[in-house]
């Protein structure tokens, strides 16, 4: 590109958006990267405050900020979301379905530590709506050497840096534990809480069960749930170090693969979480699951149900972000909670 003054530019092709910004009216592009500059032109050019623009040259080892967002896209987008066209030197992903944002931050934080070009997203690990916007890309200089991007396309590898899966309703089952609950001291309040929170994804309850602390029937239930087709199994009840609480046990007894007794998010610490040898969840809820306006399984659920494994390494990462501040007014997933670093 080639800087001019803007009295001297009739006849130019300019190589860049040129922004207008009204407030409170519009902020929008004026003219386009390609408009061929007009002597009627000049006054609104000056009036945006641009005293000098750029005019284009072609450099075959440059490229321009539009072309260089497309690269940047490239690397973004993954299934079930689509690009809009370039502004400004700009292109955002927008969501196709209802669905969990997945990121590779890693790979993400490579890419922007090179410099001169930016990838911004929505937190990973959240929920989104079809409709909702993802991630905006764009390159910091109005062109770039082709080079550098070429370096950016290995240092992000051959996979998206975004992914976003669907969710899949499932069919589950509920086992309440707990002598205070089998022998009808207190009422069941926790089963009707799982059911609220199940039904906001149309996931359907198929089986549930009550039964006291004795841990071997608590396993046979476990495995029953899983041979007559339950997509989901989960446990209430029976989860703290007391020794009456045999719930992890009878799960580990269950053959079921424990990924972590344990979690570092408050409400929520005593979260199980553990998968059948063929891959359904199987978990322990704590109590709080039952009281609390969001737990450790409003963050897990999604991952259960779009089948993106629940890993250590995942939960140990929720150590920041892991607390939740108990707002009077509760704006999950609008705020921090859930979000690390």
């Amino acid at each position: 590109m080639k800087l001019m003054k803007t009295e001297e530019s009739v006849g130019q092709v300019l190589c860049h958006d040129i922004t207008q910004i009204i407030k409170g009216v519009t902020k929008d592009a004026v003219f386009r990267k390609g408009h061929l500059i007009r002597e009627e032109d000049i006054p609104v050019l000056l009036s945006v405050g641009k005293d000098h623009v750029y005019i284009w040259e072609n450099n075959e080892n440059m490229l321009h900020e539009n072309d260089a967002a497309e690269i940047l896209r490239d690397m973004c987008q993954g299934t079930n979301m689509h690009p809009t066209e370039p502004k400004e030197g700009k292109i955002e992903l927008i969501a196709d379905i209802d669905g969990l944002l997945m990121v590779d931050v890693e790979r993400l934080r490579q890419v922007n530590a090179l410099g001169e070009m930016m990838i911004a997203t929505r937190p990973a690990g959240f929920c989104v709506k079809k409709g909702d916007k993802l991630a905006g890309t764009r390159i910091i200089p109005l062109v770039i050497e082709k080079a550098k991007m070429e370096h950016a396309k290995a240092v992000a590898g051959d996979k998206p840096l975004l992914q976003l899966y669907p969710l899949k309703p499932k069919k589950y089952g509920v086992i309440t534990t707990g002598n205070e609950v089998y022998h009808g001291r207190i009422q069941d309040m926790f089963t009707p809480e799982i059911i609220r929170k199940m039904e906001e994804f149309g996931c359907e309850m198929v089986s549930h069960v009550i039964l006291d602390d004795d841990h071997e029937k608590i396993t046979a239930a476990i495995r029953k749930m899983l041979d007559d087709g339950c997509e989901m199994v989960i446990c209430t009840g029976g989860m703290s170090v007391d020794p009456d609480d045999k719930t992890p046990l009878a799960i580990k007894n269950a053959g079921v693969d424990i990924v972590s007794y344990g979690a570092p998010v408050l409400p929520g610490a005593m979260f199980l979480a553990g998968y059948s040898k063929d891959k359904r969840p199987v978990c322990g809820l704590p109590g709080c699951v039952m009281y609390a306006k969001r737990t450790i399984f409003d963050l897990a659920l999604p991952r259960f149900l779009a089948d993106v494994p629940v890993t250590k390494e995942w939960l140990a990462g929720l150590g920041v972000g892991g607390l939740c501040l108990n707002c009077e007014v509760c704006h999950f997933p609008n705020c921090s909670f859930g979000k690390g670093i």
